[in-house]
């Protein structure tokens, strides 16, 4: 009897995606960053683009997320014009659509920009016009900086407030984890959660999985990283019985130390633990990713089945903080297939 044919390799790019964890800052194209550089005249390390790009991810893959954390000066200097800023967001929805999402949302600290001249509503509102340019659904996050005072987080959140129904769909508490607990900027969560943003947080990353429990008391429903829930099972069990949804980022995350290995990820512990979660990309330039590679990487080393991948989409998609229509257009586009498993 002949051996039954081999299925014919998953086209990851055909395949409807939600993204919902990207960093505008690490996710320039590498021709971009050069060109912007030059644009301000800034000192590179490479001078073509490939080169630039090689550097940045040897930088940032030093399981260090203080070190990670670093190439982001070049990159935020790069975009510090209004004109910049825009190329980037724009950029940034183009590459997902040409990777098949159906949905995306990305985000940044924009209050970075102001030790530029920049000011934070004007480095929004170019954002948003980078966005809209693209015909890919999608909306702002606006990062607050957990190192800053809370003054200066409370600033963000208000920066997010103001647009809030005007393309900013969110707030996030993003940076150096360590040292820098939720609870100290509660005030910057009660502003966003007051003006009906979505409330997302980096938890559990570079800290103890117990922080992404004191991220959802403050409002959070979805947490970036938050890998370290797994050191506890009953903070497992809370989180599920919260319902909350991690944006888990696996290359990242064994690039900043957060986790060893790929191989030793915590995603399938995660999983059979019955948590939400999806897979993002949190920094394309700096991890040398897209998120269709991520999707193989889950797939392929990780042994995750393509009928899971499919159902984090649909995860993704219902915890996505953008507009009911745009969520219920990739629930539709991200629905099961009659096409066989694997």
């Amino acid at each position: 009897m002949p051996a039954a044919a081999a299925p014919p390799p998953i086209d990851w790019r055909s395949l409807p995606k939600v993204l919902l964890h990207e960093h505008l800052d690490g996710g320039l194209r590498p021709q971009t960053l050069l060109d912007l550089c030059r644009e301000r005249g800034l000192a590179t390390p490479a001078d073509d683009a490939a080169a630039l790009a090689a550097w940045v991810q040897a930088n940032a893959n030093s399981g260090s997320l203080g070190r990670y954390l670093a190439s982001f000066k070049l990159t935020v200097e790069a975009m510090a014009s209004l004109r910049a800023c825009e190329r980037v967001a724009f950029e940034a929805a183009e590459d997902a659509l040409s990777d098949g999402c159906v949905l995306a949302e990305f985000r940044i600290a924009p209050l970075l920009l102001e030790a530029f001249g920049l000011r934070g509503e004007a480095v929004v509102e170019a954002l948003l016009a980078g966005l809209r340019r693209s015909a890919l659904p999608c909306g702002l996050i606006v990062c607050a900086m957990r190192h800053e005072p809370p003054q200066h987080t409370l600033r963000s959140a208000r920066l997010a407030a103001r647009y809030a129904g005007a393309g900013v769909i969110g707030f996030d508490l993003a940076g150096a984890e360590a040292g820098h607990p939720p609870a100290d900027h509660a005030a910057a969560f009660v502003v966003a959660r007051d003006t009906g943003l979505g409330l997302t947080c980096h938890a559990g990353e570079a800290d103890v999985g117990s922080r992404v429990l004191e991220a959802a008391a403050l409002g959070a429903t979805r947490i970036g990283h938050g890998i370290h829930i797994v050191q506890d099972a009953g903070d497992m069990l809370r989180a599920r019985e919260l319902g909350l949804h991690f944006e888990v980022c696996p290359s990242s995350n064994v690039h900043t130390g957060a986790a060893a290995s790929l191989a030793t990820h915590p995603i399938r512990a995660m999983l059979a633990a019955g948590l939400s979660l999806s897979v993002s990309t949190d920094n394309r330039l700096m991890s040398g990713v897209s998120l269709s590679g991520e999707l193989q990487t889950v797939h392929d080393p990780l042994g995750l089945s393509l009928a899971q991948i499919r159902q984090m989409q649909r995860e993704a998609a219902q915890a996505s903080f953008m507009p009911d229509t745009d969520r219920a257009a990739a629930l539709a586009a991200c629905a099961p297939t009659p096409a066989p498993d694997r």
